[in-house]
């Protein structure tokens, strides 16, 4: 509604600036170069009367002969101060109304904004009305005015993004922030969906890319009761398609950026969780590539105590086919417990987490036949077995 008032103002100012500026320009001869003006020397009382006396002749805007005193004997630029005292009430007027419209709604300053920097444009654009009119003067002071409102309102958006606090009992999901930046976007490019100009807003998209990174990035620090490296995962996964969808130019690299950080936080993500079904096993083995990075030959490894065939054999035990995947089943509940149905990132989670599993169980038994060569010493379960328990929990959910 607020755009409908502003564009109709516009409208009806246009013709009616220009037709006065035309007739005095005219009337007084002012469109003539200053140094050809023939300025008149009269006193107050003659061009006063000039004026009641010409002005039913000429079609004068009767406003105009209340207004014709304030013509000076000698002026640089007659029409402007002319006109300057006839509107006196307009800029003082627009501002206010701008004001209104820029409290209609929360971003109401971007449609503002919009319908003056188009309205202006087409003024210029427009044979009728003069190049250097008093109207476009006006309105380019109150563009001044928009910008400055609009970048007042990025201003506090970007701080509010950035100083985001956390829900108390956050459980993953969303960020309240990057929710706020996403409403912002699809908002503005409703506005500049038609706009011949998008400068400004491309520079603001820019800035609040940098504030929602920074707000996700400061979570690293926070005191969070879920993994921190799954919230960050499902923000930038959730930022990452929402920008996809929209396609915005000056995004693509913040686009980029969101992928790579999804997937280097999902990678945190998977390794984190990636031991426990196999936690013995896997720290045994940790020590085993500890031992050697220190310079003990493979061949050796089995003669230290802690790393002995016996103890390899101890720890195999504790992890026969049912257990491992029973503990795989308990895994996959506590991985869909916390990853927020919204993002539907279980599936690629779970997949990712299949493979680093198999990779890592391939490890282990390269390992155990460097180090422990000619043992006999096999784990109770082989890849395939891995395979058909991941593809039997996936099929039971």
């Amino acid at each position: 509604v607020s755009k409908q008032m502003l564009e109709q103002v516009l409208r009806e100012l246009q013709p009616l600036c220009t037709t006065e500026q035309q007739f005095i320009e005219k009337f007084f001869q002012l469109s003539q170069d200053a140094a050809d003006l023939q300025v008149l020397e009269v006193s107050f009382d003659s061009i006063f009367n000039f004026v009641l006396v010409s002005a039913a002749g000429h079609s004068a805007p009767t406003h105009l002969m209340a207004f014709s005193f304030f013509f000076p004997p000698r002026l640089e630029e007659p029409t402007t101060q002319l006109l300057s005292e006839i509107f006196s009430c307009l800029e003082p007027e627009l501002r206010g109304f701008l004001d209104v419209c820029n409290k209609v709604h929360p971003f109401g300053c971007l449609q503002v904004l919009v319908t003056l920097s188009d309205s202006i444009f087409e003024m210029w654009g427009s044979s009728s009305a003069l190049p250097s009119s008093f109207l476009s003067t006006v309105l380019g002071n109150m563009l001044l005015l928009a910008k400055s409102s609009f970048n007042k309102c990025i201003g506090t958006l970007c701080k509010e993004i950035e100083e985001a606090k956390l829900p108390s009992k956050m459980k993953g999901g969303i960020l309240p922030s990057v929710s706020r930046f996403e409403e912002f976007v699809s908002f503005s490019e409703e506005v500049f969906r038609t706009a011949r100009r998008r400068g400004e807003l491309d520079k603001a998209h820019l800035r609040l890319a940098g504030s929602v990174f920074s707000s996700i990035n400061s979570l690293s620090s926070a005191n969070l009761k879920v993994n921190t490296d799954m919230v960050m995962m499902e923000n930038y996964h959730h930022i990452h398609c929402f920008l996809c969808q929209k396609k915005i130019h000056c995004l693509e690299g913040k686009k980029r950026e969101a992928k790579q950080r999804y997937s280097e936080h999902m990678e945190k993500y998977v390794i984190k969780y990636l031991g426990q079904p196999l936690e013995k096993l896997n720290h045994f083995f940790e020590g085993v590539k500890a031992r050697v990075a220190q310079g003990v030959k493979e061949e050796e490894v089995s003669f230290q105590l802690a790393y002995s065939k016996q103890e390899l054999r101890k720890v195999i035990e504790k992890y026969p086919g049912k257990e491992v995947k029973r503990a795989l089943e308990t895994l996959y509940r506590k991985i869909h417990k916390y990853l927020s149905p919204e993002e539907n990132l279980l599936p690629v989670v779970w997949h990712t987490m299949e493979q680093e599993f198999i990779c890592q169980y391939q490890e282990f038994e390269n390992l155990i036949q460097r180090c422990y060569a000619g043992s006999g010493i096999a784990m109770d379960f082989t890849t395939e077995d891995l395979l058909s328990y991941f593809n039997s929990i996936t099929l039971s959910n």
